[in-house]
């Protein structure tokens, strides 16, 4: 069997998860990332390539005998990096530029679910914070008056261009960051004002070629800093899979109803998806409504997934290249479940501090069902150093999501460097899910 080398694109945990996983692939010789971080630099090779200079990945590519590249993050995908890739004759995993605007701009996607009939939020668009405090405004006449809306920006902004608002008051501070302080920069050029939805939050992930769709396990991410769903929204501070707040039942619906309309959709506006097809979904009363589409793996849910994945994903990824994932068999995923906790620099999602020496990595990797992904991490000085808000995505299995979620906080308390921090109830909500059932 011939081998070939694969370049993965990003710096992420999701990337690690990928170079790890990938690695263990019989069709390759060399895993790659461009530019990675110290974790991808013990399990693959780093490459010190800016994402955003296509040129410079395409020429890499090219004189390292690259049979497959990935690109992991929304950025250089929303770029256009897969269409400068094949129009140089190379392999890409990932979607075009034109499909990757179903996460790059938020507009675009709410205007799509509602041209295609798939169940989401009400909302309104504006392009001016004028326009859109006064539409609150006119609305709600107090302050303190009960508004209950989400205010988002337009484009790519990390994960935190979301803002749940209770009041008028924070409904109108919302605004004025997105559009006018421009907090999130060019991602704030337009904003969107959706009714806020009720019930527990899932993603569930699937893999298509633009004609046969395959759906992941589901996953549950954490996304306000805090225990409990409280505080700023972060890009993840924890994930588990599988989540037991959906079930067969109810996955089937998403799939019907969500999935394969969102893929015809792309399809018949030119814009074929073929990769990681993300949707964010409340589960409310009345049914699974999208919150919104990401075109990539999630960072954390890519952690657990990808460490319960038995099916090689080389094989996968190229059968989505060729559009023949239908010869695919069904992928195969370890029955036990995993947990990503997330530890974070002191001071994220705000500012904080970097350049921390980082002690306890090797002692956590060296226990049963751990694997250490790293994300805001370099090598410096022969230390490891926290370099991201953040910093690592501490991910375990176990017979039960209980036993997985007391292993991965064993190995959490391994680690240690000035501020780590982390939340404490990553899982729970499935441990309640349990109970209830």
């Amino acid at each position: 069997m011939s081998k070939y080398n694969v370049l993965i694109v990003g710096s992420g945990g999701r990337e690690h998860a990928l170079a790890w996983k990938i690695q263990q692939s019989p069709h390759v010789e060399t895993v790659f990332v461009a530019p990675g971080n110290a974790g991808t630099g013990v399990d693959a090779t780093n490459v010190d390539i800016d994402p955003a200079d296509h040129d410079a990945v395409i020429e890499f590519a090219k004189q390292n005998k690259v049979g497959l590249v990935v690109v992991g993050p929304e950025a250089p995908l929303v770029a256009g990096l897969v269409d400068a890739l094949t129009d140089a004759g190379l392999r890409a995993f990932g979607p075009s530029k034109a499909a990757s605007e179903l996460e790059g701009s938020k507009v675009f996607c709410k205007n799509l679910l509602r041209s295609a009939d798939i169940p989401t939020a009400d909302y309104r668009t504006f392009r001016s914070a004028d326009d859109a405090s006064r539409y609150i405004k006119d609305r709600f006449s107090e302050p303190t008056d009960p508004v209950n809306v989400v205010v988002k920006a337009d484009g790519l902004a990390a994960g935190k261009g979301v803002v749940v608002c209770e009041t008028r008051s924070e409904a109108l501070e919302a605004i004025d960051r997105i559009a006018a302080r421009k907090e999130f920069g060019a991602a704030g050029k337009e904003l969107i004002i959706e009714e806020r939805l009720t019930g527990p939050e899932i993603s569930v992930l699937a893999i298509t070629d633009g004609e046969t769709i395959v759906t992941l396990p589901p996953a549950q991410d954490h996304k306000p800093a805090h225990d409990g769903d409280t505080g700023p929204n972060t890009g993840g501070m924890g994930a588990y899979c599988p989540a037991p707040v959906l079930d067969e039942e109810t996955l089937a619906k998403v799939e019907s109803s969500i999935l394969v309309p969102v893929v015809h959709a792309m399809k018949r506006s030119r814009r074929p998806f073929k990769g990681i097809l993300y949707a964010g979904l409340m589960l409310t009363p009345a049914g699974p409504k999208v919150l919104e589409f990401n075109v990539r793996f999630g960072d954390p849910e890519c952690q657990p997934l990808l460490m319960r994945l038995k099916t090689d994903l080389v094989e996968v990824m190229q059968a989505v290249v060729d559009g023949k994932l239908e010869e695919t068999g069904p992928l195969e995923f370890d029955d036990r479940p995993a947990i990503c906790v997330v530890m974070a620099s002191e001071g994220y999602p705000a500012d904080y501090e970097k350049g921390h020496p980082i002690t306890g990595i090797d002692a956590a990797d060296q226990m049963t069902d751990v694997k250490v992904f790293h994300a805001g991490t370099q090598q410096r000085d022969g230390q490891i150093v926290n370099t991201g808000g953040r910093v690592l995505g501490v991910t375990a299995m176990g017979d039960s999501i209980s036993a997985a979620k007391l292993q991965a906080y064993k190995a959490v308390r391994e680690i240690r460097w000035q501020g780590a921090w982390c939340r404490k109830d990553i899982s729970d909500k499935a441990l309640v899910t349990a109970n209830k059932a």
